[in-house]
């Protein structure tokens, strides 16, 4: 069992009122929620519109061997991919990548949508592969050193993380849908319960009430080490 992380230093809290007062500010929010739902909602419905491109026949690498990039959807026909960050050699990679897959320990439920979802590096094999168990991540790796996948992907090596999404044809992958930066976010569980707390992220980026604790960006965020510590090979050692 770990530590718990040590409690902010901050004093400033939520003002205190009336259980009507509350209710009322709560149902002013709830519209605005209930908008960006709507909008949300309405942002899906595009994206279920948009045209998709065709791929070439990829050969990846997987923890057997070299296998085809249709065949990775292993008979599904929706696929989504993330493309993690990588350094050669690196003992501990992105913590922002690492960090963020960590969140997918269950998948077997995309199987009731056609889908499956995969991590893509473009690292060698032995080295993701390795890496996975060190930090124990739960999802399937496939390494796309040996191919231009990446760069097609919009997630060249050096150049930052990326989730893409396809659609399979038979033994024909087409590319339907991509996102990277703060657009990955809506793939995320863990964002999502953080800015429902009352002091939110407690980043300096974000717009908070004055006094309401924010550090520098990332600051709160686990290490790949401390990633490792609690879910990996070595976990609880």
């Amino acid at each position: 069992m770990t530590e718990p992380t040590a409690m902010t230093d901050a004093t400033a809290m939520p003002r205190v009122v009336d259980a009507q007062t509350w209710r009322t500010e709560l149902d002013e929010l709830r519209r605005r929620e209930k908008a960006a739902t709507r909008e949300l909602d309405a942002i899906a419905a595009q994206r279920r519109r948009l045209p998709m491109v065709e791929m070439p026949d990829y050969t990846l690498m997987g923890a057997g061997g070299p296998v085809r990039f249709a065949d990775i959807f292993e008979g599904r026909r929706q696929l989504i991919v993330y493309n993690h960050m990588w350094s050669d050699g690196a003992q501990w990679q992105c913590s922002g990548c690492t960090g963020y897959t960590s969140q997918f320990t269950r998948l077997d439920f995309l199987d009731n949508y056609d889908a499956r979802f995969v991590i893509v590096t473009p690292g060698p094999i032995e080295e993701a592969l390795a890496y996975r168990d060190r930090v124990g991540n739960a999802m399937e790796w496939y390494s796309s050193s040996d191919s231009s996948f990446a760069a097609d992907v919009d997630a060249a090596p050096g150049t930052g993380f990326a989730v893409n999404v396809f659609l399979r044809d038979g033994d024909t992958a087409y590319r339907t849908w991509h996102t990277n930066g703060r657009g990955t976010e809506q793939l995320s569980h863990s964002f999502a319960l953080i800015d429902v707390l009352p002091w939110g992220r407690q980043e300096v980026w974000q717009d908070s009430p004055e006094g309401w604790p924010q550090r520098d960006t990332y600051s709160r965020w686990l290490g790949s080490e401390e990633i490792a510590r609690l879910y990996g090979d070595s976990g609880g050692a």
